[in-house]
């Protein structure tokens, strides 16, 4: 079995999981996938079309395939990919070899900013991909088999981003590499498969703060959106518990040694 690790940072939709992926890459040690397994979601196993989605006929389309490929990179050193619990759970449980090589991270949003961006992008999203629900019976399986990962929250990443994400690193064992987070590169290729769904991050230099104003808007968007959507209220109320459960969990950028 190889020695090298496999992070996996498990997010949902519109968590600003494209930008940390974006500051792995740019640490220049890591091999960085990007949603491996939505292959099986979307393509293998057909549950619904995603949009914007430009499917690579030489990309591995089913669970199992998908996992094979990582292990194989793996082979070769380190390995970091970002991916959508709902796109593995519960099956990943079920193949404890792949899950007991994993190292662990989450990261949240608050799904009343979450939910209006996707909704933009996607009009036609469902309950399950909001994501948040996979995420929590995630981290909770995770945590009953004595697994507890670290847990990071998009809108402390933005008050703080060098803080946190240098506190996630040393809790995962990554040395800190401080030029991660001022991005020199151009953007990946391998984000072209779902271009539509990147906007600013694909040309963005680094994470910018968040102020209190956007804030303070994320409600008031939040329910004009809701005023013609009103089913999206439902999907609010549904995944707040499971966000409050897995924030309340978060490295604060205070943690930071």
């Amino acid at each position: 079995m190889s020695p090298h690790p496999i992070i996996a940072m498990w997010s949902h939709p519109r968590s600003m999981s494209t930008a940390i992926e974006r500051i792995m890459r740019e640490r220049g040690d890591l091999d960085c996938l990007h949603e491996p397994f939505m292959y099986d979601y979307y393509v293998h196993r057909q549950v619904r079309r995603m949009p914007h989605f430009d499917v690579q006929k030489d990309h591995p389309t089913s669970y199992g395939a998908i996992r094979d490929m990582i292990l194989e990179r793996a082979e070769k050193g380190p390995v970091f990919f970002k991916d959508m619990s709902y796109y593995v759970m519960p099956h990943l449980l079920d193949d404890s070899d792949f899950a007991g090589r994993l190292t662990n991270v989450f990261l949240v949003r608050d799904p009343i900013a979450s939910i209006p961006s996707y909704h933009k992008l996607d009009p036609d999203l469902t309950l399950e991909e909001i994501g948040l629900e996979a995420q929590a019976v995630h981290f909770d399986a995770l945590e009953a088999g004595g697994d507890t990962p670290p847990v990071i929250a998009a809108e402390d990443v933005r008050a703080d981003t060098e803080g946190v994400i240098g506190a996630l690193w040393q809790r995962i064992g990554l040395p800190h590499v401080a030029r991660a987070f001022e991005w020199q590169r151009e953007a990946p290729k391998d984000w072209a498969q779902v271009g539509g769904w990147h906007g600013d991050v694909s040309s963005a230099k680094g994470i910018r703060p968040i102020s209190g104003e956007e804030i303070a808007a994320q409600q008031r968007k939040f329910d004009a959106l809701a005023e013609k959507a009103p089913h999206l209220r439902g999907y609010l109320d549904h995944h707040r518990p499971f966000h409050r459960h897995l924030a309340a969990r978060a490295l604060r950028p205070r943690e930071v040694m």
